[in-house]
Protein backbone atom coordinates (compact mmCIF):
# COMPACT_ATOMS: atom_id res chain seq x y z
CA UNK A 1 0.00 0.00 0.00
CA UNK A 2 1.11 3.57 -0.65
CA UNK A 3 1.12 4.49 3.04
CA UNK A 4 3.43 1.66 4.09
CA UNK A 5 6.35 2.97 6.16
CA UNK A 6 9.84 2.60 4.71
CA UNK A 7 11.45 -0.77 5.40
CA UNK A 8 15.13 -0.91 6.30
CA UNK A 9 17.40 -3.90 6.83
CA UNK A 10 20.04 -3.10 9.44
CA UNK A 11 22.63 -5.46 8.03
CA UNK A 12 25.42 -5.74 5.50
CA UNK A 13 24.91 -9.52 5.15
CA UNK A 14 24.33 -10.60 1.57
CA UNK A 15 22.52 -13.69 2.90
CA UNK A 16 19.99 -11.63 4.86
CA UNK A 17 19.51 -9.27 1.94
CA UNK A 18 18.72 -12.20 -0.37
CA UNK A 19 16.36 -13.78 2.14
CA UNK A 20 14.41 -10.58 2.77
CA UNK A 21 14.06 -10.02 -0.98
CA UNK A 22 12.02 -13.24 -1.13
CA UNK A 23 9.13 -11.38 0.49
CA UNK A 24 8.82 -9.03 -2.53
CA UNK A 25 8.80 -5.97 -0.28
CA UNK A 26 10.73 -2.83 -1.23
CA UNK A 27 13.51 -2.22 1.28
CA UNK A 28 16.84 -0.48 1.70
CA UNK A 29 19.97 -1.63 3.49
CA UNK A 30 21.88 0.34 6.08
CA UNK A 31 24.92 -0.85 8.02
CA UNK A 32 24.40 -0.63 11.79
CA UNK A 33 27.29 0.67 13.87
CA UNK A 34 27.30 -1.93 16.65
CA UNK A 35 30.09 -3.46 18.73
CA UNK A 36 29.64 -7.23 18.36
CA UNK A 37 31.98 -8.22 21.19
CA UNK A 38 30.56 -10.94 23.42
CA UNK A 39 29.85 -9.87 27.00
CA UNK A 40 31.35 -11.76 29.93
CA UNK A 41 29.16 -14.72 30.85
CA UNK A 42 26.77 -14.09 27.97
CA UNK A 43 25.20 -17.20 26.47
CA UNK A 44 25.19 -17.59 22.67
CA UNK A 45 21.38 -17.23 22.56
CA UNK A 46 21.46 -14.08 24.72
CA UNK A 47 24.21 -12.65 22.52
CA UNK A 48 22.15 -13.19 19.36
CA UNK A 49 19.12 -11.50 20.95
CA UNK A 50 21.13 -8.53 22.24
CA UNK A 51 22.91 -7.91 18.94
CA UNK A 52 19.75 -8.19 16.85
CA UNK A 53 18.08 -5.60 19.10
CA UNK A 54 21.13 -3.34 19.04
CA UNK A 55 21.44 -3.44 15.25
CA UNK A 56 17.78 -2.56 14.74
CA UNK A 57 17.91 0.16 17.40
CA UNK A 58 21.00 1.79 15.89
CA UNK A 59 19.28 2.26 12.53
CA UNK A 60 15.82 2.98 13.96
CA UNK A 61 17.26 5.90 15.93
CA UNK A 62 18.28 7.50 12.63
CA UNK A 63 15.03 6.71 10.77
CA UNK A 64 12.25 7.03 13.31
CA UNK A 65 9.33 6.50 10.91
CA UNK A 66 10.84 3.43 9.28
CA UNK A 67 10.30 -0.21 10.14
CA UNK A 68 13.77 -1.59 10.81
CA UNK A 69 14.86 -5.24 10.83
CA UNK A 70 17.95 -6.30 12.75
CA UNK A 71 19.23 -9.85 12.98
CA UNK A 72 22.14 -11.80 14.37
CA UNK A 73 23.22 -15.43 14.46
CA UNK A 74 25.49 -17.18 16.93
CA UNK A 75 26.50 -20.82 16.72
CA UNK A 76 26.49 -22.64 20.05
CA UNK A 77 28.72 -25.64 20.80
CA UNK A 78 28.04 -26.74 24.38
CA UNK A 79 27.55 -23.15 25.49
CA UNK A 80 30.54 -21.78 23.61
CA UNK A 81 29.92 -19.21 20.89
CA UNK A 82 31.34 -20.23 17.50
CA UNK A 83 31.82 -17.24 15.23
CA UNK A 84 32.76 -16.58 11.63
CA UNK A 85 36.17 -18.06 10.85
CA UNK A 86 37.40 -15.30 8.55
CA UNK A 87 40.03 -17.43 6.83
CA UNK A 88 40.82 -20.96 5.65
CA UNK A 89 42.91 -22.05 8.61
CA UNK A 90 40.33 -21.07 11.23
CA UNK A 91 37.54 -22.60 9.14
CA UNK A 92 39.45 -25.90 8.99
CA UNK A 93 39.92 -25.84 12.76
CA UNK A 94 36.22 -25.05 13.29
CA UNK A 95 35.00 -27.92 11.15
CA UNK A 96 37.38 -30.33 12.85
CA UNK A 97 35.86 -29.30 16.18
CA UNK A 98 32.29 -29.51 14.86
CA UNK A 99 32.81 -32.92 13.24
CA UNK A 100 30.37 -35.39 14.81
CA UNK A 101 28.97 -32.72 17.13
CA UNK A 102 25.47 -31.38 17.74
CA UNK A 103 25.40 -27.61 17.37
CA UNK A 104 22.65 -25.06 17.93
CA UNK A 105 22.48 -22.02 15.66
CA UNK A 106 20.60 -19.22 17.45
CA UNK A 107 19.20 -16.63 15.03
CA UNK A 108 17.44 -13.60 16.46
CA UNK A 109 15.35 -11.07 14.54
CA UNK A 110 14.31 -7.70 15.94
CA UNK A 111 11.79 -5.37 14.31
CA UNK A 112 11.54 -1.79 15.54
CA UNK A 113 9.60 1.33 14.63
CA UNK A 114 10.71 4.25 16.78
CA UNK A 115 7.85 6.68 16.04
CA UNK A 116 5.34 4.17 17.40
CA UNK A 117 7.50 2.79 20.18
CA UNK A 118 7.30 -0.65 18.59
CA UNK A 119 10.09 -3.06 19.45
CA UNK A 120 9.94 -6.82 19.51
CA UNK A 121 12.57 -9.52 19.14
CA UNK A 122 12.18 -13.25 18.54
CA UNK A 123 14.67 -16.13 18.56
CA UNK A 124 14.80 -19.16 16.31
CA UNK A 125 17.14 -21.97 17.35
CA UNK A 126 18.14 -24.60 14.82
CA UNK A 127 19.71 -27.87 15.97
CA UNK A 128 22.28 -29.29 13.57
CA UNK A 129 24.04 -32.64 13.73
CA UNK A 130 27.37 -32.67 11.89
CA UNK A 131 28.60 -35.87 10.30
CA UNK A 132 31.96 -37.33 11.22
CA UNK A 133 34.14 -35.46 8.74
CA UNK A 134 37.51 -36.51 7.36
CA UNK A 135 40.25 -33.96 6.80
CA UNK A 136 39.93 -34.59 3.06
CA UNK A 137 36.20 -33.82 3.13
CA UNK A 138 36.79 -30.65 5.13
CA UNK A 139 39.51 -29.48 2.77
CA UNK A 140 37.45 -30.19 -0.35
CA UNK A 141 34.46 -28.37 1.09
CA UNK A 142 36.42 -25.30 2.14
CA UNK A 143 38.24 -25.04 -1.19
CA UNK A 144 34.93 -25.36 -3.04
CA UNK A 145 32.78 -22.91 -1.05
CA UNK A 146 35.15 -20.72 0.99
CA UNK A 147 32.49 -20.13 3.69
CA UNK A 148 34.70 -17.84 5.73
CA UNK A 149 31.91 -15.34 6.46
CA UNK A 150 29.58 -17.98 7.93
CA UNK A 151 29.30 -18.91 11.60
CA UNK A 152 30.41 -22.51 11.93
CA UNK A 153 32.06 -22.48 8.47
CA UNK A 154 29.13 -24.13 6.71
CA UNK A 155 26.48 -23.03 4.19
CA UNK A 156 23.55 -25.39 4.50
CA UNK A 157 21.86 -23.89 1.43
CA UNK A 158 24.60 -25.16 -0.88
CA UNK A 159 27.32 -27.85 -0.60
CA UNK A 160 27.47 -27.47 3.18
CA UNK A 161 24.37 -29.64 3.42
CA UNK A 162 26.69 -32.60 2.71
CA UNK A 163 28.48 -31.91 6.01
CA UNK A 164 25.32 -32.56 8.00
CA UNK A 165 23.43 -35.58 9.27
CA UNK A 166 20.27 -33.70 10.29
CA UNK A 167 18.67 -30.29 10.81
CA UNK A 168 15.82 -29.59 13.24
CA UNK A 169 14.02 -26.27 12.81
CA UNK A 170 10.55 -24.71 12.83
CA UNK A 171 11.65 -21.77 10.64
CA UNK A 172 13.52 -23.12 7.60
CA UNK A 173 15.46 -20.00 6.62
CA UNK A 174 16.78 -19.34 10.13
CA UNK A 175 19.96 -21.33 9.55
CA UNK A 176 20.79 -19.23 6.49
CA UNK A 177 20.61 -16.07 8.59
CA UNK A 178 17.07 -14.65 8.81
CA UNK A 179 14.03 -16.58 10.15
CA UNK A 180 11.41 -15.44 7.66
CA UNK A 181 8.39 -16.93 9.45
CA UNK A 182 9.20 -14.90 12.55
CA UNK A 183 10.18 -11.89 10.44
CA UNK A 184 6.76 -11.89 8.73
CA UNK A 185 5.04 -12.13 12.11
CA UNK A 186 6.91 -9.10 13.42
CA UNK A 187 6.44 -7.09 10.21
CA UNK A 188 2.67 -7.57 10.40
CA UNK A 189 2.70 -6.32 14.00
CA UNK A 190 4.75 -3.29 12.93
CA UNK A 191 2.33 -2.38 10.13
CA UNK A 192 3.72 -4.10 7.02
CA UNK A 193 1.91 -7.15 5.68
CA UNK A 194 3.87 -9.17 3.07
CA UNK A 195 0.52 -10.42 1.75
CA UNK A 196 -1.03 -6.96 1.58
CA UNK A 197 -2.00 -7.47 -2.07
CA UNK A 198 -4.06 -10.58 -1.36
CA UNK A 199 -7.82 -10.37 -1.85
CA UNK A 200 -9.81 -10.24 1.39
Amino acid sequence: MLDDPPLLLASTSRYRRELLSRLHLPFEVQAPQVDETRLNGETPAAMALRLAQAKAAAVAALHRSAVVIGSDQVADLDGEAVGKPGNHERARAQLRRLSGQRVSFHTAVSVQRADRGFERTLLSSVRVQFRELSDAEIEFYLRTEQPYDCAGSAKCETLGIALLASIESDDPTALVGLPLIRTCELLRQAGIDPLRGAAT
